[in-house]
Protein backbone atom coordinates (compact mmCIF):
# COMPACT_ATOMS: atom_id res chain seq x y z
CA UNK A 1 0.00 0.00 0.00
CA UNK A 2 1.34 3.48 -0.81
CA UNK A 3 2.65 5.60 2.04
CA UNK A 4 0.35 8.62 1.94
CA UNK A 5 1.65 12.01 3.12
CA UNK A 6 -0.83 14.74 3.98
CA UNK A 7 0.02 18.03 2.28
CA UNK A 8 -0.31 20.54 5.10
CA UNK A 9 -0.34 23.55 2.78
CA UNK A 10 -3.63 22.37 1.32
CA UNK A 11 -5.15 19.99 3.88
CA UNK A 12 -6.27 20.69 7.45
CA UNK A 13 -6.35 24.41 6.75
CA UNK A 14 -9.17 24.66 9.28
CA UNK A 15 -6.41 25.13 11.88
CA UNK A 16 -3.14 27.14 11.97
CA UNK A 17 -0.17 25.63 10.17
CA UNK A 18 1.68 24.19 13.16
CA UNK A 19 -1.51 22.61 14.48
CA UNK A 20 -2.00 20.76 11.19
CA UNK A 21 0.70 18.26 12.18
CA UNK A 22 -1.44 17.22 15.16
CA UNK A 23 -4.56 17.10 12.98
CA UNK A 24 -2.87 14.93 10.35
CA UNK A 25 -1.65 12.47 12.97
CA UNK A 26 -5.11 12.24 14.55
CA UNK A 27 -6.54 11.48 11.10
CA UNK A 28 -4.20 8.52 10.72
CA UNK A 29 -1.39 9.95 8.60
CA UNK A 30 2.14 8.92 9.47
CA UNK A 31 3.86 11.33 7.08
CA UNK A 32 3.37 14.88 5.84
CA UNK A 33 4.61 17.29 3.20
CA UNK A 34 4.05 20.99 2.59
CA UNK A 35 5.08 23.69 0.16
CA UNK A 36 7.20 26.01 2.28
CA UNK A 37 8.19 25.99 5.97
CA UNK A 38 10.11 29.26 6.05
CA UNK A 39 7.62 31.40 7.98
CA UNK A 40 8.15 29.18 11.03
CA UNK A 41 11.29 28.26 13.00
CA UNK A 42 12.83 25.01 11.85
CA UNK A 43 12.93 23.77 15.44
CA UNK A 44 9.18 24.32 15.88
CA UNK A 45 8.41 22.19 12.84
CA UNK A 46 10.82 19.51 13.96
CA UNK A 47 9.14 19.42 17.38
CA UNK A 48 5.68 18.94 15.86
CA UNK A 49 6.93 16.11 13.71
CA UNK A 50 8.61 14.38 16.63
CA UNK A 51 5.67 14.89 18.97
CA UNK A 52 3.31 13.22 16.53
CA UNK A 53 5.64 10.52 15.25
CA UNK A 54 5.42 11.92 11.73
CA UNK A 55 7.89 11.58 8.88
CA UNK A 56 8.58 14.60 6.69
CA UNK A 57 8.24 13.42 3.09
CA UNK A 58 9.02 16.58 1.12
CA UNK A 59 9.11 20.35 1.03
CA UNK A 60 10.03 22.95 -1.56
CA UNK A 61 13.12 25.09 -1.71
CA UNK A 62 12.44 28.85 -1.38
CA UNK A 63 10.54 30.07 -4.47
CA UNK A 64 11.31 33.78 -4.38
CA UNK A 65 8.44 36.21 -3.90
CA UNK A 66 5.51 33.79 -4.01
CA UNK A 67 2.94 36.53 -3.37
CA UNK A 68 4.23 38.42 -6.39
CA UNK A 69 3.90 35.36 -8.60
CA UNK A 70 7.43 33.96 -8.50
CA UNK A 71 7.58 30.18 -8.75
CA UNK A 72 11.27 29.59 -8.19
CA UNK A 73 14.23 30.84 -10.19
CA UNK A 74 16.21 27.79 -11.32
CA UNK A 75 15.67 28.68 -14.99
CA UNK A 76 16.46 32.39 -14.58
CA UNK A 77 20.13 33.11 -15.37
CA UNK A 78 20.10 36.42 -13.53
CA UNK A 79 18.87 34.76 -10.31
CA UNK A 80 21.62 32.19 -9.83
CA UNK A 81 22.88 33.90 -6.68
CA UNK A 82 19.35 33.72 -5.26
CA UNK A 83 19.27 30.04 -6.15
CA UNK A 84 22.50 29.39 -4.26
CA UNK A 85 21.25 31.31 -1.23
CA UNK A 86 17.99 29.33 -1.23
CA UNK A 87 19.96 26.12 -0.70
CA UNK A 88 21.51 27.51 2.47
CA UNK A 89 18.12 28.76 3.63
CA UNK A 90 16.54 25.32 3.23
CA UNK A 91 19.32 23.27 4.82
CA UNK A 92 18.45 23.98 8.50
CA UNK A 93 14.86 22.93 7.78
CA UNK A 94 16.05 19.73 6.15
CA UNK A 95 18.16 18.96 9.19
CA UNK A 96 15.39 19.80 11.67
CA UNK A 97 12.76 17.74 9.86
CA UNK A 98 14.88 14.81 8.70
CA UNK A 99 13.43 15.12 5.20
CA UNK A 100 15.17 13.12 2.48
CA UNK A 101 14.03 15.03 -0.60
CA UNK A 102 13.48 18.68 -1.54
CA UNK A 103 11.74 20.11 -4.58
CA UNK A 104 13.59 22.64 -6.74
CA UNK A 105 11.13 24.91 -8.54
CA UNK A 106 12.01 25.98 -12.08
CA UNK A 107 10.36 29.40 -12.29
CA UNK A 108 8.54 31.29 -15.03
CA UNK A 109 10.58 31.22 -18.23
CA UNK A 110 10.39 30.18 -21.88
CA UNK A 111 11.63 26.61 -22.33
CA UNK A 112 12.49 27.57 -25.91
CA UNK A 113 15.08 30.03 -24.59
CA UNK A 114 18.52 28.38 -24.68
CA UNK A 115 19.73 30.60 -21.83
CA UNK A 116 16.84 29.46 -19.62
CA UNK A 117 17.58 25.80 -20.42
CA UNK A 118 21.26 26.27 -19.60
CA UNK A 119 20.40 28.06 -16.36
CA UNK A 120 18.06 25.29 -15.32
CA UNK A 121 20.64 22.59 -15.99
CA UNK A 122 23.22 24.55 -14.00
CA UNK A 123 20.83 25.15 -11.10
CA UNK A 124 19.70 21.52 -10.95
CA UNK A 125 23.28 20.26 -10.92
CA UNK A 126 24.30 22.85 -8.31
CA UNK A 127 21.42 21.97 -6.00
CA UNK A 128 22.01 18.24 -6.29
CA UNK A 129 25.74 18.68 -5.60
CA UNK A 130 25.00 20.89 -2.59
CA UNK A 131 22.59 18.44 -0.95
CA UNK A 132 24.39 15.18 -1.79
CA UNK A 133 26.68 15.27 1.28
CA UNK A 134 23.56 15.65 3.42
CA UNK A 135 21.97 12.51 1.96
CA UNK A 136 19.21 14.53 0.31
CA UNK A 137 17.61 14.00 -3.08
CA UNK A 138 16.59 16.94 -5.26
CA UNK A 139 13.38 16.41 -7.20
CA UNK A 140 12.09 18.39 -10.17
CA UNK A 141 8.39 18.51 -11.02
CA UNK A 142 6.67 19.27 -14.32
CA UNK A 143 3.68 21.54 -13.63
CA UNK A 144 0.78 22.01 -16.01
CA UNK A 145 0.31 25.37 -17.77
CA UNK A 146 -3.32 25.65 -16.72
CA UNK A 147 -2.43 26.03 -13.06
CA UNK A 148 0.85 27.87 -13.59
CA UNK A 149 0.96 29.60 -16.99
CA UNK A 150 4.46 30.13 -18.28
CA UNK A 151 6.13 27.63 -15.93
CA UNK A 152 9.44 26.55 -17.43
CA UNK A 153 9.21 22.84 -16.58
CA UNK A 154 5.90 21.85 -18.16
CA UNK A 155 6.82 18.58 -19.88
CA UNK A 156 7.51 15.16 -18.34
CA UNK A 157 9.60 14.06 -21.31
CA UNK A 158 11.93 17.04 -20.94
CA UNK A 159 12.35 16.36 -17.21
CA UNK A 160 13.00 12.66 -17.83
CA UNK A 161 15.55 13.39 -20.55
CA UNK A 162 17.37 15.91 -18.34
CA UNK A 163 17.61 13.49 -15.41
CA UNK A 164 18.90 10.72 -17.66
CA UNK A 165 21.41 13.01 -19.35
CA UNK A 166 22.83 14.48 -16.15
CA UNK A 167 23.11 11.08 -14.44
CA UNK A 168 23.30 12.66 -10.97
CA UNK A 169 22.47 9.96 -8.40
CA UNK A 170 20.45 12.22 -6.08
CA UNK A 171 18.44 13.92 -8.85
CA UNK A 172 14.94 12.46 -9.22
CA UNK A 173 11.55 13.15 -10.79
CA UNK A 174 8.60 14.39 -8.77
CA UNK A 175 5.74 12.62 -10.56
CA UNK A 176 2.55 14.51 -9.85
CA UNK A 177 -0.23 12.42 -11.36
CA UNK A 178 -2.60 15.40 -11.48
CA UNK A 179 -0.15 17.45 -13.56
CA UNK A 180 0.74 14.49 -15.78
CA UNK A 181 -2.88 13.82 -16.66
CA UNK A 182 -3.48 17.45 -17.61
CA UNK A 183 -0.26 17.81 -19.62
CA UNK A 184 -0.06 14.43 -21.34
CA UNK A 185 -2.61 11.86 -20.20
CA UNK A 186 -1.58 8.18 -20.45
CA UNK A 187 -0.54 8.26 -16.79
CA UNK A 188 -0.03 4.54 -16.27
CA UNK A 189 2.35 4.13 -19.19
CA UNK A 190 4.34 7.17 -18.08
CA UNK A 191 4.58 5.80 -14.55
CA UNK A 192 5.92 2.55 -15.98
CA UNK A 193 8.39 4.41 -18.19
CA UNK A 194 9.62 6.83 -15.52
CA UNK A 195 9.40 4.83 -12.30
CA UNK A 196 13.15 4.16 -12.21
CA UNK A 197 13.87 7.90 -11.86
CA UNK A 198 10.86 8.81 -9.71
CA UNK A 199 11.60 10.01 -6.18
CA UNK A 200 8.18 11.30 -5.14
CA UNK A 201 4.57 10.95 -6.29
CA UNK A 202 1.63 13.32 -5.73
CA UNK A 203 -2.09 12.93 -6.31
CA UNK A 204 -5.35 14.83 -6.74
CA UNK A 205 -8.54 14.31 -8.71
CA UNK A 206 -8.77 15.68 -12.23
CA UNK A 207 -10.01 18.23 -13.15
CA UNK A 208 -11.11 19.61 -9.76
CA UNK A 209 -7.91 18.97 -7.76
CA UNK A 210 -10.03 17.69 -4.90
CA UNK A 211 -9.93 14.34 -3.09
CA UNK A 212 -8.65 11.45 -5.27
CA UNK A 213 -11.94 9.59 -5.09
CA UNK A 214 -13.43 10.01 -8.56
CA UNK A 215 -13.52 12.06 -11.76
CA UNK A 216 -11.13 11.20 -14.63
CA UNK A 217 -8.73 8.73 -13.03
CA UNK A 218 -9.15 5.36 -11.34
CA UNK A 219 -6.92 5.94 -8.32
CA UNK A 220 -7.39 2.49 -6.74
CA UNK A 221 -5.92 1.07 -9.95
CA UNK A 222 -3.07 3.59 -9.90
CA UNK A 223 -2.27 2.87 -6.24
CA UNK A 224 -2.14 -0.85 -7.07
CA UNK A 225 0.04 -0.04 -10.07
CA UNK A 226 2.51 1.81 -7.84
CA UNK A 227 2.73 -1.34 -5.73
CA UNK A 228 3.19 -3.49 -8.85
CA UNK A 229 5.99 -1.21 -9.99
CA UNK A 230 7.73 -1.56 -6.65
CA UNK A 231 7.42 2.11 -5.67
CA UNK A 232 8.48 2.51 -2.03
CA UNK A 233 8.41 6.29 -1.75
CA UNK A 234 5.72 8.60 -0.45
CA UNK A 235 2.49 9.61 -2.18
CA UNK A 236 1.78 13.24 -1.38
CA UNK A 237 -1.88 14.20 -1.07
CA UNK A 238 -1.60 17.58 -2.75
CA UNK A 239 -5.28 18.35 -3.16
CA UNK A 240 -7.84 20.92 -2.06
CA UNK A 241 -10.50 19.30 0.15
CA UNK A 242 -14.06 19.99 -0.96
CA UNK A 243 -15.00 20.92 2.60
CA UNK A 244 -13.64 20.04 6.02
CA UNK A 245 -10.55 17.90 5.47
CA UNK A 246 -11.62 15.01 7.70
CA UNK A 247 -15.02 14.81 5.99
CA UNK A 248 -13.29 13.92 2.71
CA UNK A 249 -10.94 11.22 3.99
CA UNK A 250 -13.13 8.24 3.14
CA UNK A 251 -10.78 7.32 0.29
CA UNK A 252 -7.81 7.37 2.70
CA UNK A 253 -9.51 5.58 5.57
CA UNK A 254 -10.15 2.56 3.39
CA UNK A 255 -6.38 2.17 3.04
CA UNK A 256 -5.31 3.25 6.52
CA UNK A 257 -8.03 1.42 8.41
CA UNK A 258 -8.97 4.59 10.29
CA UNK A 259 -12.45 5.38 11.52
CA UNK A 260 -13.10 8.98 12.49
Amino acid sequence: MPRFAANLSMMFTEVPFLDRFDAAARAGFTSVEFLFPYEHPAEAIGERLQRNGLTQALFNLPPGDWAAGEKGFASLPERFDDLKQSLHTALPYAKATGVKRVHLMAGIADRGDAKAVAAFRKSVATAAEFFAPHDLDVVIEPINPRNVPGYFLNDFGFACDLINELKIPNLKLQFDIYHCQIIHGDVTMRLREMMSITGHVQIASIPSRNEPDGEELNYPFLFAELDRLGYRGFVGCEYNPRGKTTDGLGWFNSYAGVKL
